[in-house]
């Protein structure tokens, strides 16, 4: 095993394919050659991964005894979806989450329901 000479993580998007899957358990086995302090899991704009980032997540957590961490995005439709999804995370075992501003989804306007990073980081830190 190679060790890096300053702390590392690597951040996947959720595959949509067979193909991207096998893609990404290839890369991932390469890359954690390198001992990476965690893993970290794209958010699309608006949620529109948000089942594929659950997925990957679990099976990122389950399969290569690295630390993952999941974006959380203020473009979420909702707090309740935030709340869902972040018990799912819980149960899953995932101990940090990236959590940032994000970018809105192609054909919706306005925030999400949160106007700031630091408010969703608020929000998780008060409901959890």
């Amino acid at each position: 095993m190679v060790k890096a000479k300053a702390p590392i993580s690597f951040e996947f998007f959720p595959p949509r394919s067979s193909e991207q899957k096998a893609a990404l358990e290839s890369t991932w086995q390469k890359l954690s050659r390198l001992n990476p302090r965690y893993l970290s899991v794209t958010f699309g704009a608006g949620g529109s991964t948000l089942d594929a980032t659950l997925q990957t997540v679990q099976d990122l957590l389950e399969k290569s005894g690295v630390p993952v961490a999941p974006h959380i995005s203020c473009m979420a439709t909702d707090r309740e979806m935030l709340c869902s999804l972040l018990k799912s995370y819980l149960k899953a075992g995932v101990e940090r989450l990236v959590i940032l501003r994000g970018d809105r989804a192609e054909g919706i306007s306005g925030p999400g329901p949160f106007q700031y990073a630091s408010d969703l980081v608020r929000f998780v830190q008060e409901a959890f």
